[in-house]
């Protein structure tokens, strides 16, 4: 793609961020910290000022954790730092030869530049029967309301999707008294970011629980009216159902940027600095697909630390001091008293170690390509994440053997094998 250069040597003076998720404020809080003066103009669908998403199914769903922590920033940051947060209405278009976009209220808001940090979209089950009230996703403080409502001991919980936002609701729900089933399609949980050893340890922690996991599963359809009353399974098994929660991956949110003829392509396409092909656009977080300098391809994330970095670039770059993004990708996820904390990304890896033990509920895999460190799954082991992040910036090639061995200290093996 044929990015052109910044727009303007002197520094813009209207910004409008479309989206007020982390991604989002990212951008505004970094550009007053650069030394922004212009304005600063947040606008969103969600109704609620920017909030922490990762405790939706967590804490906040739990009810340990109130509204008013979830949030991001106090109201008073937000005036003191001059920057204006329109909540509760969405962005119909964007007009790129006027600078201008129109709101869903009928007002425009012009820009001199403008960043999108529209974040995704949860994919929808495409069975019979996934219309019905009772069938829900787990986005926003919404979706988080909705379920609470069936939260009660007792309630039959299925859970359709072994993934991260899957398993952390289920070990929630089942430890507040509800029957959980989680049905994974493919043969193991957590399959599209670990090994199968991982896999297995996180089945057996959640059956030990009285969850029900079962893998390798083809829904046929969803029956009940007005709600769903039973899964059933293509082997003709029925599961009872109270609630059905689905949760089988993200969509990223790029339809306002192609209607606005920005480049496309799984997620909204940006360089290096958070650039798209519209010289006065850039694009952060969930919604991106951007070049990256640690897995050398291009890729597009969907967690926290890639949201807030990446927007930290983008607002570096409307401010007319341009740096790469070039940070190690990382995640975590939380369940019972486990926290999981992965480093890098293990596609590709050609061998893989493990240091530490299951069995006391604390290790951490490390994965190697070519002799290099790629990435790390750490469980209950903080420093290890730390160290893997580190040596996976460095490109290091440590020796795997001694990576193991829990005798030797970890911040020693990073001689070449």
């Amino acid at each position: 793609m044929n990015i052109p250069g910044l727009a303007t040597e002197q520094a813009p003076e209207r910004v409008v961020i479309v989206g007020t998720g982390q991604a989002g404020l990212a951008i505004a809080t970094e550009l007053r910290k650069l030394g922004h003066r212009g304005s600063i103009t947040m606008i969103g669908s969600d109704p609620t000022p920017p909030y922490q998403r990762p405790p939706l199914s967590k804490a906040y769903l739990s009810g340990e954790l109130s509204l008013g922590k979830l949030m991001l920033l106090p109201e008073q940051r937000y005036r003191d730092a001059n920057i204006d947060c329109l909540s509760g209405v969405e962005v119909t278009e964007v007009d790129r030869r006027y600078r201008q976009i129109r709101l869903s209220d009928g007002r425009f808001v012009s820009y001199d530049y403008l960043a999108f940090a529209t974040g995704g979209t949860n994919r929808p089950l495409m069975l019979k029967g996934a219309d019905s009230p009772n069938v829900l996703s787990l986005r926003d403080i919404r979706d988080a309301d909705l379920i609470r409502g069936y939260w009660r001991a007792g309630m039959r919980l299925v859970i359709i999707g072994g993934g991260f936002i899957g398993l952390e609701v289920a070990a929630v729900a089942v430890k507040q008294g509800l029957h959980v089933t989680v049905l994974e399609a493919l043969p193991h949980v957590l399959s599209r970011v670990t090994i199968p050893e991982v896999s297995r340890f996180y089945e057996q922690i959640h059956r030990a629980a009285g969850v029900t996991v079962q893998t390798n599963v083809r829904i046929d359809r969803l029956e009940g009216s007005p709600k769903v009353t039973q899964a059933i399974l293509s082997d003709g098994e029925h599961i009872d159902a109270d609630l059905v929660l689905v949760g089988i991956g993200l969509i990223p949110n790029t339809a306002l940027a192609e209607a606005a003829g920005i480049e496309c392509r799984d997620g909204i396409f940006v360089d290096e600095f958070a650039r798209t092909s519209d010289s006065n656009i850039v694009a952060a977080g969930d919604c991106t697909n951007h070049p990256s300098f640690y897995a050398q391809r291009r890729l597009r994330l969907e967690s926290v630390q890639n949201a807030v970095d990446q927007g930290r670039t983008a607002a570096a770059t409307i401010f007319g001091q341009p740096r790469p993004y070039n940070a190690v990708p990382w995640f975590w996820s939380d369940q019972y008293d486990l926290k999981l904390q992965v480093a890098g990304l293990s596609t590709g890896h050609d061998q893989w170690v493990m240091r530490g033990s299951p069995e006391k509920h604390a290790f951490s895999v490390f994965y190697f390509q070519s002799g290099r460190l790629i990435a790390a799954d750490s469980i209950n082991r903080m420093q290890d994440h730390l160290m893997a992040r580190r040596l996976i910036a460095q490109q290091a090639c440590p020796d795997p053997l001694k990576i193991a061995d829990e005798s030797i200290p970890l911040n020693n093996p990073v001689e070449t094998a």
